[in-house]
C-alpha cells in the first residue's frame, strides 16, 4: 500500500462512520478487484481520473495518469488506484458495473484515458472541444475553438411502424437541459435513450487553487436541491485532510439542515408527482407545506436553501431558542397534515391507478444497475449511509424500503422517509448539545499536506461524493464531485420501456434526478 493509500484509510473513516482500504493495483488486479467486488455484491459508487503534478524540471505535459474506483460494500469502502501506461488504456468495468459506462465516457472527455471495449461516443464534450483536446490535464491551456458540429449516433430501433421523437435538450419552462430521444411504436415505448451533460459546469477544474472556504461555497453548489449534502460531503473530506473533528452541536446543525432538505424536497416532489396526474389538489397542498419549510428555513438560518450554512470545521448559522421552538411546532404540524394527504391520496382511485405499475424497476433490475438512494429503497434496495454516520446513528434510523419499484412504490418512499425525517428532526431540536459552532482551522502548514480526504453524505436523492487532494498551501490540487443521479438516469431508460409516451413526464418526477449536480 502506498503513503497516499494510507493517508486515505487512516484519514478518512473515522469522518465516515467507514472502514476503507485503499490499494494501489496494476491492471491484473484491477480487474480481478473488480470481479471481487462484483461477487460481494458491492456498488460501484465512482470512477474519476488524475494527473499526478510533474517535477519541475519534467515540464507541464509531463505526469502519470491514474484511474481511482471506488466501491461500497457491506463491510465498508474499497479504493482502488490504477496508474496508467503511456497508452492510457485499462480494463474497462462496464460489463461488471454498468454505472461505469457514462463515467469511462466521462473521464476520457475531461482527461484522455481509455478504458478497454468502451462506448467510444462522448458524453460531456457536446462539440464544445475537440477531441483530442482535454480539460483536465496539466498542460490543457484555454479551450480552442469548437469543432464544426458532429451528429450523435443514437442507437437505432427499426421495424415496422417504430417511429423516433425527439425531446430536449432545450425544454418548456424553467428546467435544466437533457436530451431524450423515444424510439416508439404507436404510444409504447420501446426504447429511450438519453443524452446528458448540457449543464458541464467543470467543477474538478473550477475546484483546483481553492481554499477551504471557496471549495465549500462551490460544493454547496453543485446542485442547488441538495446544497446541504454537497457542503457537506465537501466538508467531510476538507476535514478529513485537516484533522478536525466538528464540534457536537455543528454536528447536530448539519443533520437538522440536511434533514429539512429532505423534507422539502420530499414535500415538492409528492405534489408535482400529483400534478403530473392532473389532481391539482395535491399539488397545491404539497407546494404551500413545502413552502412553509422554506420560510421556516429563512427566519432560523437566513436563506430558503441555506447554501452558505455549512462552513469548514462547523456551521455558520445559530438559530435561537424562538427559532427552535417554531421549527419544533412545525414538524408536528407537517406531520398531521401529510397523514391527512396521505390518507387521501391512498384512498383516490384514479391516483392510484396511474402510479400503481407505471415506470417499475424490478428489485434484480436495480440491483444490477446499482441503484442507489429514494429510488433504489423504492425498489427493493435496503441501503442508507445515514445509518452509519454520527449523529444518525444515535437514534435508531428507520429504513423503509419498498419492493413495486413503480412509480406509487417510489411516492409511499418520500411519504415514508419523510416522517421519519420529522421525527428525527424533533429528536435533535429537544437533544440539541451546547458549545461552539466551528473548530479552530489549522494554518496550511499545521495541515496534512498532499493528503487525499473523502467525504460521503447520504443526500435526499442518494449518497453524495467529494474526493478532495490538499497542497502544502491548504488549497486543492485534485478534486472529484459525484451525485447518486450518475446511478439512477440510466434506471430511468429502463422505467420507461414497456410504458406509454405521456407517461414519461410522470416516471421521470417520480424520480426527480439532478442535471446539474450529474453534469458536474
Amino acid at each position: 500500500m502506498s503513503r497516499d493509500a494510507q493517508a486515505w484509510q487512516a484519514r478518512t473513516w473515522e469522518h465516515l462512520g467507514l472502514e476503507l482500504e485503499a490499494v494501489e493495483v496494476d491492471a491484473l488486479q484491477w480487474a480481478e478487484l473488480a470481479r471481487r467486488m462484483h461477487d460481494r455484491g458491492a456498488r460501484l459508487l465512482s470512477l474519476w481520473g488524475e494527473q499526478a503534478e510533474p517535477l519541475p524540471a519534467e515540464g507541464p505535459a509531463a505526469g502519470s495518469f491514474a484511474v481511482l474506483a471506488l466501491w461500497l460494500h457491506e463491510q465498508g469502502l474499497q479504493l482502488a488506484s490504477l496508474r496508467l501506461p503511456p497508452s492510457l488504456l485499462y480494463p474497462g468495468l462496464h460489463e461488471t458495473f454498468p454505472v461505469a459506462a457514462r463515467l469511462q465516457r466521462a473521464l476520457r472527455d475531461l482527461l484522455g484515458p481509455q478504458a478497454q471495449g468502451m462506448d467510444a461516443r462522448p458524453w460531456l464534450r457536446h462539440g464544445a472541444w475537440p477531441a483530442d483536446w482535454h480539460p483536465l490535464r496539466a498542460d490543457a491551456g484555454e479551450r480552442p475553438p469548437a469543432p464544426p458540429p458532429e451528429a450523435y449516433a443514437y442507437v437505432p430501433v427499426q421495424g415496422r411502424g417504430v417511429h423516433e421523437i425527439g425531446v430536449g435538450p432545450v425544454h418548456a419552462g424553467i428546467i435544466e437541459p437533457g436530451q431524450f430521444r423515444f424510439s416508439v411504436l404507436g404510444e409504447q415505448v420501446l426504447r429511450l435513450e438519453q443524452r446528458l451533460g448540457w449543464t458541464h459546469k467543470g467543477v474538478a477544474r473550477l475546484l483546483r487553487g481553492r481554499d477551504a472556504e471557496g471549495t465549500v461555497r462551490l460544493g454547496a453548489r453543485l446542485s442547488g436541491d441538495s446544497t446541504v449534502a454537497g457542503a457537506w460531503a465537501t466538508c467531510m473530506a476538507l476535514e478529513a485532510c485537516a484533522g478536525v473533528e466538528i464540534p457536537r452541536r455543528a454536528l447536530w446543525l448539519r443533520a437538522l439542515l440536511l434533514e429539512r432538505e429532505r423534507i422539502a424536497n420530499h414535500l415538492g416532489d409528492i405534489g408535482a408527482i400529483a400534478g403530473d396526474t392532473g389532481l391539482a389538489f395535491g399539488l397545491s397542498q404539497f407546494s404551500m407545506l413545502k413552502e412553509q419549510v422554506l420560510r421556516a428555513n429563512l427566519r432560523a438560518f437566513g436563506a430558503r436553501w441555506p447554501m452558505d450554512a455549512l462552513r469548514p470545521g462547523g456551521v455558520s448559522c445559530e438559530p435561537d431558542e424562538q427559532a427552535l421552538r417554531e421549527l419544533d411546532e412545525q414538524c408536528l404540524s407537517l406531520r398531521a397534515d401529510a397523514q391527512v394527504l396521505l390518507a387521501a391520496f391512498e384512498q383516490h382511485a384514479g391516483l392510484q391507478d396511474r402510479l400503481r405499475g407505471t415506470g417499475r424497476v424490478e428489485p434484480e433490475l436495480a440491483r444490477s444497475l446499482g441503484m442507489l438512494g429514494l429510488a433504489g429503497r423504492a425498489s427493493g434496495q435496503a441501503l442508507d449511509l445515514r445509518a452509519r454516520m454520527a449523529p444518525y446513528e444515535r437514534l435508531e434510523l428507520r429504513i423503509p424500503v419498498h419492493a413495486g419499484g413503480d412509480v406509487a412504490a417510489r411516492v409511499a418512499q418520500r411519504f415514508d422517509e419523510l416522517f421519519e425525517s420529522l421525527r428525527l428532526c424533533r429528536e435533535w431540536l429537544r437533544t440539541l448539545p451546547e458549545g461552539t459552532l466551528r473548530a479552530a482551522w489549522p494554518q496550511p502548514a499545521a495541515a496534512h499536506a498532499g493528503g487525499w480526504g473523502l467525504g460521503l453524505v447520504e443526500g435526499w436523492r442518494g449518497p453524495v461524493l467529494v474526493a478532495l487532494r490538499m497542497g502544502p498551501d491548504g488549497r486543492v490540487r485534485q478534486a472529484h464531485a459525484h451525485d447518486p443521479s450518475w446511478q439512477n438516469w440510466p434506471a430511468v431508460e429502463w422505467a420507461a420501456a414497456r410504458d406509454i409516451v405521456a407517461d414519461f413526464p410522470l416516471i421521470n418526477k417520480s424520480f426527480n434526478l439532478s442535471y446539474s449536480g450529474h453534469d458536474g
